[in-house]
């Protein structure tokens, strides 16, 4: 019985996954320590932390490739889409490998249309290389939508959550104005361009951080039991009103039958930050660019 038992523990062991982080995976600890009293302390950790969690809400959030009108009250859209987004040079986002200038962030993407010119959607996205998901749920309404001479108007709300990201938590919460005309092609083809202003609003915190993950367990364990908490901290919490980005988007849609073709382009403006807490002066953050398509099917 013996003999089974450590054959089955080194079977275990054999066939156990090796833990390992991808090139996109999320390295918070690598802003710095925020406490002024210990060791890793950088006066602009906080502020290096703010202006990441804007532009990473900003990139989890530069899609919308859907015009202000829905889809009718009895109907379907089933999308698949995918976005290469830019991201600043200037702003350090910690990943495990070099910092990438584009990231790229597949989804699929289902609407539902209900009565009174209502619309349900949900999105989940995978960010490229990383064991990071984006899922995003929003509602729609049209203002106004099918008239002959007048636009499309709609205002939709989502709320988009970063999922997977070690130590971080990331939600972005929207509210979007759109415009728009649908003009037929004949038949049952349409092309739709479109426009509009989304304002996200960002919100993070992180864990309690440690910039020491190089210490042994006896450094943890000597001299007193305080030393395990020694250089650890947490970022200053990015509040979801005083972080607002502004994404300004156009594309085109393309109706043909059952079958949807679309393309969009959007910039995100992300404000600025203070990276001196104590000093009134504030930096630019970079504006963050994006690319979206999309292909599906509408019934």
């Amino acid at each position: 019985m013996r003999t089974f038992s450590r054959w089955l523990v080194l079977a275990a062991c054999a066939s156990g996954a090796t833990a390992y982080a991808d090139d996109n995976d999320l390295q918070i600890y690598r802003f710095g320590n925020p406490d002024r009293d210990e060791l890793n302390f950088s006066v602009s950790a906080n502020a290096d932390f703010q202006a990441f969690a804007r532009v990473m809400g900003a990139a989890i959030t530069s899609i919308n490739l859907m015009p202000p009108e829905t889809t009718g009250h009895s109907a379907w859209a089933v999308n698949a889409e995918l976005s290469v987004v830019s991201l600043p040079d200037s702003i350090l986002i910690p990943t495990e490998s070099p910092q990438p200038s584009t990231v790229l962030i597949p989804s699929f993407h289902v609407r539902k249309g209900l009565p009174f010119s209502l619309e349900l959607g949900g999105r989940v996205g995978w960010m490229e290389k990383s064991r990071q998901v984006v899922a995003t749920g929003e509602l729609k309404w049209a203002v106004n939508e099918g008239f002959t001479w007048l636009p499309d108007l709609g205002v939709r709300g989502h709320v988009t959550h970063l999922f997977g990201a070690r130590d971080l938590s990331l939600t972005v919460m929207g509210l979007d104005f759109g415009v728009g005309k649908q003009f037929p092609l004949g038949g049952m083809v349409t092309l739709t361009p479109y426009g509009g202003l989304d304002l996200g609003f960002v919100g993070a915190t992180s864990s309690t951080l440690d910039f020491n993950p190089n210490r042994t367990f006896d450094d943890s364990t000597a001299n007193n039991s305080r030393a395990a908490l020694e250089d650890t901290a947490e970022y200053a919490k990015v509040s979801f009103g005083d972080n607002v980005n502004q994404r300004l988007y156009g594309g085109v849609r393309f109706i043909g039958g059952v079958l949807q073709l679309g393309a969009e382009l959007s910039l995100t403006r992300t404000g600025s930050v203070a990276p001196d807490p104590d000093s009134e002066e504030t930096r630019g953050v970079p504006a963050v660019f994006a690319f979206n398509t999309t292909l599906g099917f509408d019934f």
